[in-house]
């Protein structure tokens, strides 16, 4: 068995959870999660513990909720624990330099990349939105810059065609848990030699914004479909048609040929029926499988076109 070690965890959602179980499985102190403070959440706007908060509490780890890590008395808490290392997952909070250089083994990140690929805030999914056919989990050294650190050990995943964000956010989830406590082990044992980033390959994965979901039904059929997958399960494509917003939530590729739009107007519906939704874009054809209106049910096609026929309609291609 490895050595236990001392460790402070910083993590707030989901994807932070399987890492935290996974070191307490493996038997090291956790002294400390920091977390997220609780917010208030969902139609009833009831404060809620972040699912971090959830998973330590069931583990009866000691959980604190700062603000800001940049206060004295945060510092002082922090210090006082003597942490080996602290390992951060999606935590939210910005470490400072004198947070950073507490721990004996530093601050160790777990990274939803390949770095210096995908550097930021969500690196998940724009690897899918990009075509990226591989992606990873990296175990990275963390310094004062934005995912800068030198690389402890990287963790390769490949990217499916059916993949959505939700799906490789799983997969990396658990790569990640997987991950740290291997380079933890490593590490400690000083079989890990850093790896310094190659800063020109670096791109920064932008925070997802609703208006990137509206379908440009003049971008390729490829590129659509990748954005679909992308931004499922939020912040969902949409498009308008008939006056009402329609998200998609699945789709496929019929065919990428080139068809003049005289021919065939942009974002027009040219077949309907339960095999799918078919609508002509800039390039290509995207047959629709999973679609739902405003203010209705998410359905598969088939059950949609029973109850709203498409055809011959087309989908608002404007900005409006």
């Amino acid at each position: 068995m490895s050595k236990s070690l001392r460790l402070i965890y910083a993590g707030t959602p989901e994807f932070s959870v399987p890492a935290l179980q996974a070191l307490h499985a493996a038997g090291h102190d956790i002294v400390a999660v920091l977390t997220q403070p609780d917010r208030p959440a969902g139609r009833g706007q009831k404060m809620q513990a972040s699912p971090v908060k959830q998973a330590a509490l069931e583990l009866n780890l000691n959980v604190l909720q700062p603000l800001s890590l940049r206060k004295a008395h945060s510092k002082k808490e922090i210090r006082a624990l003597k942490a080996d290392a602290m390992i951060v997952a999606a935590y939210g909070l910005i470490l400072p330099q004198s947070v950073l250089d507490m721990p004996r083994l530093g601050c160790l990140n777990i990274h939803a990349s390949l770095l210096p690929r995908w550097r930021g805030a969500a690196p998940i999914h724009r690897a899918i939105e990009a075509g990226d056919e591989l992606t990873g989990i990296t175990i990275m050294q963390m310094d004062a810059g934005l995912d800068t650190g030198d690389i402890l050990s990287a963790h390769t995943v490949k990217i499916t065609a059916d993949d959505t964000s939700q799906s490789l956010h799983n997969k990396l989830s658990t790569c990640g848990a997987d991950a740290i406590v291997d380079s933890l082990k490593n590490l400690e044992a000083g079989l890990i030699s850093p790896q310094i980033q190659d800063a020109e390959l670096a791109n920064y994965a932008h925070k997802l914004h609703k208006s990137e979901a509206k379908i440009n039904w003049s971008e390729s059929v490829e590129v659509i479909e990748r954005k679909i997958r992308a931004f499922n399960p939020w912040p969902c494509a949409f498009s308008k048609i008939k006056g009402k917003n329609l998200k998609i939530w699945r789709a496929e590729i019929i065919n990428t040929h080139q068809v003049p739009s005289d021919l065939i107007p942009i974002g027009k519906v040219i077949a309907c029926s339960s095999q799918g939704i078919q609508v002509q874009t800039g390039q290509g054809i995207l047959n629709l499988l999973e679609i739902q209106m405003a203010g209705k049910k998410r359905l598969p096609v088939e059950q949609f076109v029973n109850a709203t026929d498409l055809s011959l309609e087309i989908f608002n291609t404007s900005d409006e």
